[in-house]
């Protein structure tokens, strides 16, 4: 079912620019204009706390908020929720790496998302790179992939179907096979 005519009690478009904010030009170079960087919104930053929590829990480095991915995350998630319920995205042409979480009857904090994707990593074997049996670990190697600089995320909520969606794009993408996330 479609949830187009309700208002989503929780939905986060998130994104930022570093072009608001400029300063005036410098005493020393007239021509020169320094800009301060505009805040993240909280929900931004606790993507990004939860995901860099998990990273440098094993040592890789941490994200930063992309400008772009949250865009695109939000269109997503808005398509979902106005079009199809807030069921799973297929992300399988994605030129980024993504991760999603769907929930019935309750709201997801960011932070529950990012712990829930987490949570796989009782079941990853890092010394051989594999999944223990009957397992995914997709998501969590996506987390914590050594290679992925950037994160957006978005979250919708359709209310008559009391379900949530939340999807996170991690570029460059991770889960390449053969290769070790960190």
């Amino acid at each position: 079912m479609a949830c187009s005519s309700l208002l989503p009690l929780l939905f986060l478009a998130l994104c930022h620019s570093s072009t608001h904010g400029a300063a005036p030009a410098s005493d020393h170079n007239p021509t020169q204009v320094t800009t301060a960087p505009v805040p993240l919104p909280n929900v931004a930053k606790e993507f990004l706390q939860s995901h860099n929590q998990a990273r440098a829990a094993v040592g890789v480095g941490p994200l930063k908020w992309s400008e772009m991915l949250p865009n695109a995350t939000s269109r997503l998630v808005r398509y979902q929720r106005n079009k199809m319920g807030c069921q799973f995205a297929n992300l399988s042409n994605s030129k980024y790496g993504a991760n999603q979480l769907w929930a019935s009857g309750m709201a997801v904090t960011p932070l529950m998302a990012v712990d829930h994707w987490v949570q796989e990593k009782n079941y990853y074997n890092h010394t051989n790179n594999s999944c223990a049996p009957s397992h995914r670990c997709g998501v969590y190697t996506q987390v914590v992939w050594r290679k992925s600089l950037e994160l957006g995320c978005a979250q919708a909520t359709c209310v008559k179907d009391q379900a949530s969606l939340t999807i996170c794009f991690y570029n460059p993408p991770g889960n390449i096979i053969g290769e070790s996330p960190y």
